[in-house]
């Protein structure tokens, strides 16, 4: 089994609003977009169009209707999953050939697929769901954080993060360095009441999730208020005009 290295050094992980992410999978389709020409290419798919399509994907978004809750209205929460690059992940521990490995400069858990059997021990044991097996290449993947894109010196220095954070269009996703208390993730992580996923488990996950806030339901006046043409300024008047024809 494999050993886990010392820490001390950086937590680089994923900060993720849970309250402005819209669930568009533009984190999902980036990531599968870098990583199927990078150091984990290919990510393969089968059945693409047909009745049963699978595939290989690092990001995942999953949807929930929630219901009306007291004072909560219902709505509709998106879920991103990737992997959380525990600090003593059970992905790593049960790995018989020492394929899956953490980072000890990071803490980014890797897999080196030379030396990976496919099998299966390690998405088993990780209770998030977050690895990946390849059938075309018979061995396990999973999220990098896009090693291969935050440390690469030939991009510009501002779009040296992971694909997901890079192409999240309402910003719903941070990259840092959580072992840092005044890093951007870890102060928005504090202030906002950041959430390790299931954290009862023991594996320490590094992700954190920024909680939906509370919905405000909408009531009947404001479902009715009008503006009145006449107080607005003249460019508006003629503009309203227009419109409501």
């Amino acid at each position: 089994m494999t050993a886990l290295p010392a820490t001390g050094g950086k937590k680089l992980g994923l900060l993720i609003d849970l309250d402005i992410c819209v669930g568009c999978h533009a984190c999902a389709v980036a990531c599968k977009e870098w990583n199927d020409q990078g150091i984990s290419a290919p990510l393969p798919d089968s059945d693409a169009y047909g009745a049963a399509p699978d595939g290989v994907w690092f990001n995942r978004v999953h949807s929930y209707e929630l219901e009306a809750l007291d004072a909560q209205p219902a709505s509709t929460l998106h879920f991103p999953r990737s992997c959380l690059h525990c600090e003593t992940p059970a992905c790593v521990s049960v790995c018989p050939t020492g394929a899956s490995y953490k980072r000890a400069e990071d803490g980014i858990v890797l897999i080196n697929p030379d030396t990976c059997i496919g099998c299966k021990l390690c998405s088993w044991a990780c209770p998030y769901g977050a690895r990946e097996y390849s059938p075309s290449e018979g061995i396990m993947k999973k999220c990098t954080l896009c090693v291969d894109r935050i440390y690469n010196e030939r991009i510009p220095e501002a779009q040296r993060q992971p694909a997901c954070v890079q192409a999240c269009p309402t910003r719903a996703r941070g990259f840092g360095d959580f072992n840092d208390p005044d890093s951007e993730v870890s102060v928005r992580s504090r202030e906002r009441g950041g959430m390790a996923l299931m954290p009862e488990l023991g594996y320490q996950p590094v992700n954190r999730y920024l909680p939906a806030r509370s919905k405000q339901p909408v009531c009947a006046e404001a479902e009715t208020e009008r503006l009145d043409p006449a107080q607005l300024p003249g460019a508006l008047r003629w503009l309203d005009k227009i419109l409501s024809r």
